[in-house]
């Protein structure tokens, strides 16, 4: 398997900027192809009108979301013009309760989509819909690229976040192609219990799995020293000086998670490498 398709969004590309080189980077590398969806978002409610003014004004805003789609086009292909890479773009608009589908509609057959971090500065509600919308409506493997993060190539050093769960493995299986051509596959386990099926050898059966690509991986134990696993991976990660961390997404509902926290959620607001995610 490789990646040949590889899909990311731009809405706003002093935002988005990142993660679209990151995608270019990754379709050259992977002599994939690049799409790239430049989305205009309507993130008005309509309901909010007085009677009689809903209409106009969601005419009024939805041309005004066509119009950003196609500046964000204009951009992106400035961006991209000469580069030695495959790609096409595509504008169009939405409004915020059908953006699900529109994403899911444009990603669903790609190999992976590349997305900006959804949390941050500049932000809106839309960019961690997008990211939603990939991971639960598309069901595709999800590359986040922090903030002014550069996705190295070659990617050398990837941590994997195992906890066992079928998000993980599924997280993993999107990942072979990188593990494949990684130096260093470490199995992060954090605090495992005492009763789980593999307790006497965590990330055995794992690590076998992987080996049989060719893959050799070593599993560390980490101890739960600090309040929240994502910060011990975290700590991890910068003890391993690891470029890149697979770990599944959303093990809990992604409403617990949005008013509680959770692992995905709290690594997606402070990681400082790339995370591909999938659920």
């Amino acid at each position: 398997m490789a990646y040949k398709t590889i899909t990311t969004i731009v809405t706003d590309l002093a935002i988005d900027r990142t993660a679209l080189d990151a995608a270019a980077n990754l379709a050259r590398r992977e002599g994939g192809h690049l799409d790239v969806l430049c989305l205009g978002v309507d993130s008005t409610q309509p309901g909010f009108y007085y009677a009689g003014g809903s209409a106009m004004a969601l005419q009024t805003n939805l041309e005004e979301a066509e119009k950003n789609s196609r500046d964000v086009e204009d951009s992106v292909k400035q961006v991209l013009e000469g580069q030695d890479v495959h790609w096409v773009t595509h504008a169009g608009s939405a409004q915020l309760v059908g953006l699900a589908q529109c994403v899911a509609h444009r990603t669903r057959y790609s190999d992976i989509a590349v997305l900006g971090r959804p949390y941050g500065e500049g932000r809106g509600h839309e960019h961690e819909a997008i990211v939603e919308a990939a991971l639960f409506d598309a069901k595709v493997p999800v590359l986040v690229i922090p903030d002014n993060a550069v996705l190295p190539n070659p990617i050398e050093r990837v941590v994997v976040g195992w906890n066992e769960s079928s998000e993980a493995l599924a997280a993993v299986r999107a990942a072979l192609p990188i593990l494949r051509s990684a130096e260093v596959v470490n199995i992060a386990i954090v605090d495992p219990p005492q009763h789980a099926p593999d307790r006497s050898d965590p990330g055995g059966v794992l690590s076998q799995m992987l080996s049989r690509h060719g893959i050799r991986a070593e599993v560390s134990v980490l101890a739960k020293t600090m309040p929240r696993v994502s910060d011990v991976i975290a700590r991890h990660i910068n003890d391993q000086n690891a470029d890149l961390l697979v770990m599944g997404a959303y093990g809990h509902s992604r409403i617990r998670e949005s008013i509680l926290g959770g692992a995905t959620r709290n690594t997606l607001q402070t990681t400082e490498v790339p995370v591909l995610m999938t659920h």
